[in-house]
């Protein structure tokens, strides 16, 4: 009998309370209210198996919506003294241990999770993913791809798993906007690594994405009047305020000079709406 797993058991025993499964020397129950009709003994039964809240080996013909060592994303629908849970679709709700936690989760939140083993021999569930992730994904450069961001790293970037399943990162420098664990987002493949790990940016390509930054700036300065910053700012302001980079900042402030569309104010250090 497999813990965590999808598993075919034979019908040994029927109770009042349910049916056993398995054989004379390992049985586990399957409660009555979970038994097909009809069943008999000598019957198969495709169950998961799990324990109870007293610790006990239990099967359930319910569909858990994650297995062992596969990977998916669950809600957080409560915070303890040891953790928080997870609602995996049985009645049992999934620890999700502080120490397994690459962020601190809260109700109401989603994050991508696998499902383990712990020492005393329970089901838990963890955030650190990275080692189970594929780098055999389908896609090439250029391809738009979703996935769940799994992680942020201030030095590397944001960790994404593409299609739940597939190793991916947003470089820090592609790394615009505000993204949080958990969050599912689109995003463009810049490069495949030679290991089959994949770069992305939340970003569009150049020709396409320059017209979004035009119409950005362009709302930006209607609203306001004026950018108080210039393409000679600090790119980290142009990342805060803009979402994107000094070079995507320049080229879109290029556009708007060559159409007229702008006037650049050096000596107040800003950028004003050409009025006609």
């Amino acid at each position: 009998m497999k813990l965590g797993e999808k598993q075919v058991l034979t019908v040994v025993k029927i109770v009042d309370f349910g049916v056993y499964l398995g054989s004379d020397e390992e049985r586990v129950l399957l409660p009555k209210k979970q038994v097909p009709e009809g069943i008999e003994v000598g019957d198969p039964v495709e169950v998961f198996l799990y324990k109870d809240s007293s610790d006990r080996m239990i099967a359930t013909t319910r569909e858990p919506k994650i297995t062992l060592g596969k990977l998916a994303v669950l809600d957080v629908v409560d915070v303890g003294r040891i953790g928080a849970f997870l609602d995996w679709g049985l009645e049992k709700d999934l620890l999700l241990p502080f120490r397994e936690q690459t962020v601190k989760v809260e109700k109401g939140d989603r994050c991508l999770v696998s499902l383990y083993v712990d020492k005393s021999g329970r089901l838990c569930a963890t955030m650190k993913v990275y080692q189970l992730l594929r780098t055999d994904s389908p896609y090439k450069k250029n391809d738009m791809v979703r996935g769940t961001v799994y992680e942020i790293n201030r030095e590397f970037g944001v960790f994404v798993a593409v299609d739940n399943c597939y190793s991916a990162l947003i470089p820090r420098r592609e790394a615009y906007g505000r993204m949080r664990v958990g969050d599912e987002i689109e995003a463009r493949v810049t490069s495949v690594k030679a290991d089959g790990k994949l770069d992305l940016s939340v970003r569009g390509r150049i020709p396409e994405q320059m017209d979004a930054d035009v119409e950005l700036i362009s709302r930006r300065l209607e609203r306001e009047g004026e950018l108080s910053f210039t393409d000679k700012a600090d790119p980290e302001v142009i990342r805060r305020e803009l979402g994107m980079s000094k070079a995507a900042f320049k080229r879109a402030v290029g556009r708007l000079l060559k159409q007229g569309r702008i006037m650049i104010d050096s000596g107040q250090g800003r950028i004003l709406p050409v009025k006609k």
